[in-house]
């Protein structure tokens, strides 16, 4: 038979919240009384289910994780899945478990965030950027839950973001190539739609802009920072019938599927067009050449989301919102002269 907090207290004779204060090590109670308690408990193998720990601490260490946006990363972007799994491995540590968050309907409502996170009891949210942001995920960063938002910004009363500085990635790119007498320069970016595309996009063209170099449209192409939307972007590029002398790919994987394309024309990488990606994703080290890139700092960002998350839990600190410096990492797909 499954016993109740109630049985347990039945039979030491004490009311259910003497029992809940005496497994939660609270103070105020006799000491013979914590050892009939605790002798109760152990002869009987009483196992508190999730919801009396939670009601009774009013906390469930519990983190939920949201991938939000319409048009979510989700597990398939391998720079987010990095990062989740630092963030996981830290908050662990620290004795929390991640539940995830689907954004389809939850009961008869759309994307409700904050009414899933009042069910489950949530100590607090990890909130990953996606495109099209529901208005729900504003609603929970402007509550009483704590939050941390990964490339989105999120402004509340409980509320901080972390994220690379992603202005400075253009600007790295485009004077390492400017320093190797690189002036021919074509673009692939994401979305200008979605917040964090366009601080990269604009970074690329304020760069540009700072060196003199000509931003020519039939150059500038936007993806979805997929494999397929570099490899099309790239296509059209040389239908142009001249060839850029670098390629700057605002994620790895439309760099890698832009490098697909070029082989696919006998185009040879970096002897006839440099390429260079962003995210420093795993993959960049194993393709041929290996990709030059933008590194973000995955780990970082991880320990620090699981970090500041924490410390607005337990109200420990005023967090504010941290950038993380990008690092060009040079590899065999760029020419250094």
């Amino acid at each position: 038979m499954d016993l109740t907090i109630r049985d347990i207290a039945k039979m030491a004779g004490v009311s259910p919240a003497t029992v809940s204060k005496i497994m939660n090590n609270y103070g105020g109670i006799s000491e013979a009384t914590k050892e009939k308690v605790f002798k109760i408990i152990e002869d009987t193998n009483y196992q508190p289910t999730f919801s009396a720990k939670s009601l009774a601490t009013k906390k469930s260490n519990l983190i939920g994780l949201i991938y939000a946006g319409k048009i979510n990363v989700d597990f398939k972007h391998p720079f987010f899945n990095e990062v989740v799994n630092t963030f996981k491995k830290s908050v662990g540590a620290l004795g929390y478990d991640l539940l995830l968050f689907s954004n389809e309907k939850f009961y008869q409502g759309e994307s409700q965030y904050l009414e899933r996170c009042k069910h489950f009891h949530v100590d607090g949210c990890l909130v990953i950027a996606g495109d099209e942001i529901e208005e729900a995920v504003h609603e929970i960063a402007e509550s009483q839950i704590p939050c941390i938002g990964i490339d989105l910004e999120l402004e509340g009363p409980h509320s901080s973001y972390i994220m690379t500085d992603n202005e400075k990635i253009g600007m790295k790119v485009v004077e390492h190539l400017y320093l190797n007498q690189v002036r021919k320069v074509a673009y692939i970016g994401g979305n200008p739609d979605s917040f964090l595309a366009n601080i990269r996009n604009q970074g690329y063209f304020a760069a540009m802009k700072k060196f003199g170099l000509p931003i020519r449209d039939e150059w500038v192409h936007y993806g979805d920072f997929f494999e397929e939307s570099g490899y099309q972007a790239m296509k059209e590029i040389l239908e142009t019938g001249e060839c850029p002398e670098a390629v700057f790919a605002a994620s790895d994987m439309m760099a890698l599927g832009a490098l697909k394309a070029m082989k696919e024309k006998g185009i040879s990488v970096p002897a006839d067009v440099q390429l260079i990606g962003c995210d420093d994703v795993e993959a960049c080290r194993y393709s041929d050449p290996p990709l030059t890139t933008v590194r973000q700092d995955k780990q970082k960002l991880g320990k620090l989301a699981a970090y500041m998350l924490d410390d607005l839990i337990r109200d420990q600190n005023e967090i504010h919102p941290v950038k993380v410096d990008p690092d060009l990492v040079l590899r065999s797909s760029t020419l250094v002269r």
